[in-house]
């Protein structure tokens, strides 16, 4: 504890930084937008399936930019990038409040997704793990807090203001959010943690004892055989927040009585990532890829089973333990095994296929809502997607820890496919 405060004490300016960023993401995230999902398909007369088509396909869109904009954070200092992405996002947040037309509203939902989910958190966590090596998981637990305290406040936040005040005008505020952010990130980065004043935490190399390629990453087998593990937690998870009304009026509770249980999810997920990022530090991330997605798994058979509030708060603590862990390893898995020079590149490559495991979640869930099955029916065949993705995720990174220690004992290094 005594060196944890430490740490806090000697990078609070870049720490928080990257808090900041990932909060203001949750304006782009599924758990906020979807709090308006009622009003939003009111407003525009759409069904479940077609706005979560809509969803998708605006969130689709963003994860095929993504793929090229993620690179700018390998080009450019994090201080001017974020006040791009912030102008970005805000810009978003006022189009959503004012659209009149479904063609506006898509394209309001593709520049937030872009710019909240995609660039915003992206950006935090590549200057986290670039900035900080031997502390690389408790920056990257850092600064992932700072989604956890917007899951933890703004839906319960928004669903309370909205009894008092209409949903557009929420989003007119919602607007001046990133605005007002500008100015406190400038202070923070202006002495920016840069990797030329920090030389010798910069260069982290993965297998091989070298910094991989995007393409070179793209070949090799452990990209493929992560894919499963890096679409699920946002595909399911997002189908969940993103269905919440839904999953509220089928279970026969107040939406609001759902959306309370919130916190409880963002505890769970708090201590997860905490616990995570301190384990990355001492034991590496190969390890805890086997057995991360478990709880996830069993989370979504509780909650297809669940009665009572009490019940889904159980099944929403299991899928925080998940969640949690997965905001760390999913930034520290690629740094270690592939190295972070090329860092913005590989992971803007895998927040893409996150992206995209974000829009497919809720289209998916959506038409079949639209045929029929609830979403409570479909969470056993997602339990057993999650137990697949750790069975293939964890193979994987066990033989990757392998060749990382055969690499450290002077022995061939890894090639990638050809």
């Amino acid at each position: 504890m005594t060196d944890y405060i430490a740490f806090l004490r000697q990078n609070l300016r870049w720490l928080m930084a990257g808090f900041l960023l990932t909060w203001a993401s949750s304006f782009g995230q599924t758990f906020f937008i979807s709090v308006f999902a009622g009003e939003i398909r009111a407003a525009f007369d759409l069904s479940h399936g077609a706005w979560g088509a809509l969803y998708a396909g605006a969130t689709m869109a963003s994860a095929a930019v993504m793929i090229y904009s993620g690179g700018l954070t390998d080009r450019f200092r994090v201080r001017h990038i974020s006040l791009v992405i912030l102008c970005g996002l805000a810009a978003s947040s006022l189009l959503m409040a004012t659209a009149p037309a479904v063609w506006m509203l898509w394209v309001a939902v593709f520049l937030m997704r872009l710019t909240g989910q995609g660039m915003m958190g992206h950006t935090a966590m590549v200057a986290m793990s670039r900035w900080f090596a031997a502390s690389r998981g408790r920056a990257v637990a850092f600064a992932g807090l700072g989604v956890a305290a917007g899951e933890a406040l703004l839906p319960i936040t928004a669903a309370s203001l909205m009894l008092l005040i209409d949903w557009r005008s929420l989003w007119l505020l919602a607007g001046l959010v990133p605005i007002v952010l500008m100015p406190v990130l400038h202070v923070l980065l202006r002495q920016e943690r840069t990797p030329q004043s920090f030389a010798a935490e910069q260069h982290s190399t993965g297998m091989g004892g070298r910094h991989w390629t995007r393409g070179e990453v793209l070949r090799h087998w452990l990209f493929w055989l992560l894919v499963p593990a890096i679409l699920g937690p946002p595909a399911w998870i997002t189908a969940f927040f993103f269905h919440q009304v839904h999953l509220a009026e089928v279970k026969g509770w107040a939406h609001v009585t759902l959306v309370a249980l919130f916190p409880v999810f963002t505890i769970s997920g708090i201590a997860s990532m905490l616990a995570t990022g301190w384990a990355v530090d001492r034991f590496g991330a190969a390890r805890l890829v086997p057995v991360y997605l478990l709880p996830l798994a069993l989370g979504y058979l509780a909650i297809a089973h669940a009665t009572t509030p009490g019940a889904a708060a159980a099944a929403m603590v299991l899928m925080g333990l998940s969640v949690g862990a997965n905001a760390t390893l999913s930034t520290a898995i690629w740094a270690e095994f592939f190295g972070n020079a090329h860092l913005g590149r590989i992971r803007a490559m895998t927040g893409a296929v996150m992206v995209l495991g974000s829009a497919i979640g809720p289209g998916v869930t959506g038409l079949l809502i639209d045929a029929g099955h609830d979403l409570p029916e479909q969470a056993g065949w997602i339990a057993g997607y999650f137990l697949l993705a750790a069975v293939l995720a964890g193979s994987g990174a066990l033989v990757a820890q392998r060749l990382l220690l055969a690499d450290d004992a002077g022995l061939a290094p890894c090639a990638p496919l050809r």
